[in-house]
């Protein structure tokens, strides 16, 4: 039997009053239980004492019975064995090194959203209706569903701008592993350039929030900082100004991605990249902007689910791999490469673009990686012609 890929499917919707009033209730109930579930959690693993899915379903019963939650009752249960599920799944990546200890959702910056699988919603004939809720969502079908698309779960989502959002997760028979081609390219991302391809192709940084930042982002700052703190009606007015700014700097970037991960993967079967850890890169006050700016950890996964549906595949090169600093022509590591040097040339007098060298090592790096597994980088040559051998142990993240 063939299995298709998962998509999500996402669409803009207007909810009514009542249908605002009933999701916004039910987001609500959502926060509550996730937090007071990871509070009990929290509580048994102080006490060596581990609790899971099962066991915080039965305490959510218990909670619906007494008065003070008897709220929770006047929403769909479904979200909210849901998001025991989602903290479920966040502790099994905490056990196993994967992620940070979950953390509590907030009122104000968490986001707003509530799941729904198949016996808490209706999908038929283009019309999507939700449990508790009368009438279908007022849902833009602005691309089509797979033909005879069953969606398993439908997630209902209001972002900081005040948007509605509706994901259905379908199975898509459309996607399927492209024929293969051998064709390998190596990638560097950087700042100047977003991209440098080892084909010598470089790809500009398009800076969304830059742009933005010096047109309307810091006006719409300087009116909302203006503003007393607190929960009055100028201050949530300026503050969603700026969250619509950078709302539409967000679906700008995700859109270039997009378009730029689909063209990669389909012209190419192999990717080259660098295991960059962009969390630890951040920190530098420097750059913190511009690196969020470029969405570096978005560009990769993007372009490893993308790899994964069409057939593809991508190589992490090691983080400590000198790419920058080797010689694709004859090997020879340099002692210094400075961030201002974008052109240098190599004692066999080859010139070199900083990046696109870079990337052409990346792209001589990947079949070691591949073969002998992660970390493992080509033997170099250093100016004296001695083999360097001598390497910084990897720190991959666990």
């Amino acid at each position: 039997m063939d299995t298709h890929v998962k998509r999500a499917f996402t669409y803009r919707f207007c909810p009514a009053d009542a249908q605002a009033a009933e999701l916004s209730r039910t987001f609500g109930c959502v926060r509550k239980v996730y937090n007071m579930a990871l509070a009990a959690r929290t509580e048994a693993w102080a006490r060596q004492e581990r609790v899971n899915y099962h066991q915080t379903s039965v305490m959510l019963t218990a909670w619906k019975k007494t008065e003070e939650l008897a709220y929770l009752n006047q929403v769909s249960s479904v979200p909210l064995h849901q998001t025991l599920r989602h903290l479920q799944t966040a502790f099994t990546h905490f056990f196993g090194k994967r992620a940070k200890y979950p953390r509590f959702k907030s009122r104000k910056r968490s986001r707003r959203s509530a799941e729904y699988t198949t016996s808490a919603f209706r999908f038929r004939d283009g019309a999507l209706a939700l449990a508790k809720m009368t009438e279908a969502l007022a849902v833009v079908w602005s691309r089509p569903l797979p033909e005879r698309a069953k969606p398993s779960t439908v997630t209902v989502s209001q972002d900081a701008a005040g948007r509605w959002s509706v994901s259905l997760l379908c199975e898509d028979p459309s996607v399927q592993p492209l024929p293969a081609t051998g064709q390998a390219v190596g990638v560097d991302v950087g700042l100047d350039h977003l991209l440098a391809l080892s084909s010598g192709e470089k790809i500009a940084n398009p800076r969304h929030e830059r742009r933005d930042r010096t047109r309307r982002l810091a006006k719409a700052q300087r009116s909302l900082a203006r503003k007393a703190r607190g929960e009055g009606a100028n201050r949530r007015k300026a503050r969603l100004k700026v969250a619509k700014i950078h709302a539409r700097i967000a679906d700008r970037r995700r859109d270039g991605l997009h378009k730029l991960t689909t063209r990669l993967v389909r012209e190419n079967q192999t990717i080259v990249i660098e295991d960059l850890t962009v969390r630890n890169m951040v920190k530098n006050h420097r750059l913190a902007r511009s690196i969020s700016d470029a969405a570096w950890s978005e560009f990769r996964s993007m372009l490893e689910y993308q790899a994964q549906w069409y057939g593809g595949e991508v190589i992490a090169v090691d983080r400590w791999f000198p790419s920058s600093k080797l010689c694709s022509a004859c090997g020879t590591l340099q002692d210094k490469m400075p961030l201002n040097v974008r052109t240098w040339t190599c004692d066999c007098a080859t010139t070199h673009d900083r990046d696109v060298n870079a990337a052409n090592n990346l792209l001589a790096a990947g079949p070691a990686v591949t073969v002998c597994g992660a970390g493992v980088r080509p033997q170099r040559i250093t100016p004296d012609g001695q083999s360097a051998t001598k390497q910084k142990p990897s720190r991959r993240e666990p």
